[in-house]
């Protein structure tokens, strides 16, 4: 991204206007008293200066959450605070909040300048002000030299900075981004959220994400947040909430694991078929769930390994390979590097577990 003296200004004041969201004990339904709660009580808080992404299915209540945030939404219980200032009651337009929505919303009759600075226009700054803040506001995001063409005439991903340059110009205390990515293709993903997040963390923003996209979120949060049926799942770090799950459902959305019924022992391990494990978490002696991810396997020679295993299928894709493969426990499907040994169906081999990658579950 392209920065300068008007871009440098933009980032002072940036940092100076961050602010950190609570929300107590939130809850939204639409309709009377007997309808479902959308949202169930969630308390959630995000510190000032970091990006917390609220992950989960369609359905599970995010947006609506993020929507509660920027005044879009009216809680029917709880509490919203921004910044130390209680704005549950407030309209959108005083809660110095900016949003980037999923459709980007940008005018399609203006150009990239006019876009950026309309904000500052409602908001009743001078015309010559608000052009050379947009214009500062998009040197941030690396728009430079674009200020007359239309929207018709950018790329996803510039159509997306300038609803990002737009939101920053604003200077709120809490930007808010739902579904920002949604629109783009794979390799422009990976570049818009690389951007998304140096830019937040070098203008120390107070950002809360919505995405139902793992990756994503693990890649560009402080604290990942994951919702299901409206109510927090589990909330964690992105290794945290990847490495020890608590549930099902979070081993199951926070990428791939397969579930496996296993044996607590009383000294700490876990014993699962031949296998014997010492997870991250303890757990109380007894039956247990452990949840192991692709990559914790790894495939030896036959007879090494503890686990006695035959291939069932494998492909190859180029940096990894993916195999499964027969066992005493069933079908574990297994992802490891390539390394040239080309294994086919009905080889036979053993799998051992390493020492990350699996997890009691504790629900």
């Amino acid at each position: 991204m392209t920065t300068g003296p008007d871009a440098m200004d933009l980032t002072n004041r940036q940092v100076d206007a961050a602010g950190g969201i609570e929300l107590q004990a939130v809850s939204k339904r639409y309709g009377d008293a007997g309808a479902p709660l959308v949202v169930d009580a969630i308390s959630v808080t995000v510190p000032r200066g970091t990006l917390t992404t609220l992950l989960g299915p369609s359905g599970c209540g995010k947006t609506t959450t993020l929507r509660m945030i920027a005044g879009l939404e009216a809680p029917t219980s709880g509490r919203i605070v921004i910044a130390g200032r209680d704005v549950t009651d407030l309209p959108a337009s005083e809660r110095d909040v900016s949003m980037v929505f999923q459709s980007y919303a940008l005018f399609p009759h203006m150009n990239v300048l006019a876009n950026v600075a309309y904000g500052l226009g409602v908001a009743g700054v001078p015309r010559a002000q608000a052009r050379e803040r947009a214009r500062a506001a998009m040197a941030t995001v690396g728009l430079v030299d674009l200020d007359e063409r239309l929207p018709s005439e950018l790329s996803g991903g510039q159509q997306q900075r300038v609803a990002l340059a737009r939101a920053l110009v604003l200077e709120p205390a809490v930007l808010l981004f739902d579904e920002p990515l949604s629109n783009l293709d794979a390799r422009l993903r990976r570049s818009m959220r690389e951007e998304i997040r140096g830019l937040q963390q070098r203008l120390g923003l107070t950002v809360a994400y919505v995405t139902h996209d793992q990756e994503e979120a693990m890649a560009v949060s402080d604290q990942v947040i994951v919702m299901d049926r409206g109510r927090i799942a589990q909330a964690g770090t992105p290794r945290e909430l990847y490495e020890r799950p608590r549930s099902e459902f979070v081993a199951g959305f926070m990428g791939e694991a397969v579930l496996f019924d296993a044996l607590a022992l009383p000294d700490g391990t876990v014993r699962l078929g031949p296998l014997t494990i010492r997870p991250a978490l303890s757990c109380a002696p007894g039956r247990a769930k452990l949840a192991i991810r692709p990559e914790a396997w790894q495939v030896r020679a036959p007879g090494v390994g503890a686990l006695a295993a035959t291939v069932a299928k494998t492909a190859y894709l180029g940096s990894a390979r993916e195999t499964t493969f027969d066992t005493e426990l069933g079908a574990i499907f297994v992802v490891c590097a390539d390394e040239g040994s080309a294994m086919k169906a009905g080889d036979a081999a053993s799998l051992d577990l390493g020492r990350h990658g699996h997890s009691v579950l504790e629900d």
